[in-house]
């Protein structure tokens, strides 16, 4: 029982974490699908944090282990969207 109260207090303090949190992507096509996806797993200062070293096949690979790895319900379709934004908006440039 402790396990579950403690467990419980963990998720919540989580998600008041979350609520409190005010990032703000860059405005674009697609950014509507990456708020969607995205921030329902992790915050939305990763695409920030990496902007410097990703670009395309980086995103690609990102986005390619959200999917088959952590098991995001992500179609082909948006997948490419999300990419697309992301390389346009945050990518390195190479």
């Amino acid at each position: 029982m402790r396990q579950i109260l403690i467990g419980g207090m963990i998720a919540m303090s989580s998600f008041a974490a979350r609520a409190e949190e005010a990032v703000t992507l860059k405005d674009g096509p697609g950014r509507d699908v990456v708020e969607g996806y995205c921030a329902a797993c992790h915050s939305l200062d990763y695409p920030r944090t990496n902007a410097g070293f990703l670009n395309r096949k980086g995103w690609e690979s990102e986005v390619d282990k959200m999917i088959k790895s952590y098991g995001a319900p992500i179609s082909a379709g948006d997948a490419k969207t999300i990419v697309d934004y992301l390389t346009a908006n945050y990518g390195s440039g190479e």
